[in-house]
């Protein structure tokens, strides 16, 4: 099981991402996986998979439980838009609109869960 980043590695991460226009792929990383973290946090379950790649996946959102193949209901973005639907920089109907969201399956919407606020 990977290491729990803490509020102080998370928020230094978002804080050196917002501040760089091209942050280092560490910092990058840790950011997103914060936020991963903490939407498992807020909206446990294992019916939508969240994935970032390459820097994470997680299962959240309450509801039936996916074990093998392609999940149903899946959520795929890039880092820079992940973090900004997460910290509220960006609306969730803004991103899918641009194209910025690959979301598939009855559950994939997150508005009710974002932003996390972290």
């Amino acid at each position: 099981m990977a290491r729990k980043i803490t509020v102080d590695e998370g928020r230094a991460a978002l804080a050196a991402v917002a501040a760089a226009e091209t942050p280092a792929r560490a910092e990058l990383a840790t950011a997103v996986r914060y936020l991963l973290q903490l939407l498992a946090e807020k909206a446990p379950g294992n019916s939508v998979e969240v994935r970032v790649p390459p820097f994470g996946a997680v299962q959240a959102i309450e509801g039936p439980r996916h074990t093998r193949g392609t999940p149903p209901n899946v959520v795929e973005t890039d880092a820079r838009t992940w973090i900004a639907l997460a910290t509220g920089a960006e609306s969730w109907t803004d991103a899918t609109a641009a194209g910025r969201i690959l979301a598939s399956g009855t559950r994939a919407d997150l508005t009710p869960v974002l932003p996390l606020r972290p």
